[in-house]
């Protein structure tokens, strides 16, 4: 399996509602999201600065995420969680990648 990882920034004050939108996130996104190839996605918060720590497991022959940004459905959900996060103008999360240093 391909995995990425990332971070994002939640505004303060915010935990509670970010989770709950995730909890009941939309079955039209999850099944994007899966199509794209994402096997596995996992968000974590460090709940003393309000980062997120983000992990996916693609599918070895996955490239498919990269349209996920020009998706109807994907502008849709940043703008739903733009008031939540760190986001550019687009509404897109700020994201920064993060290299793999070890595995086990």
């Amino acid at each position: 399996m391909k995995q990425v990882a990332f971070t994002m920034k939640l505004l303060p004050g915010n935990e509670a509602e970010y989770e709950k939108r995730h909890r009941e996130i939309w079955p039209e996104l999850a099944a994007l999201l899966r199509e794209a190839g994402i096997a596995e996605y996992h968000i974590f918060l460090d709940e003393s600065s309000g980062t997120l720590f983000a992990f996916q497991n693609l599918q070895d022959d996955s490239t498919g995420t990269d349209h996920l940004p020009e998706t109807a459905i994907m502008k849709k959900w940043w703008a739903y969680m733009a008031d939540l996060m760190e986001t550019h103008a687009d509404h897109s999360p700020k994201v920064v990648p993060l290299r793999n240093v070890f595995s086990l």
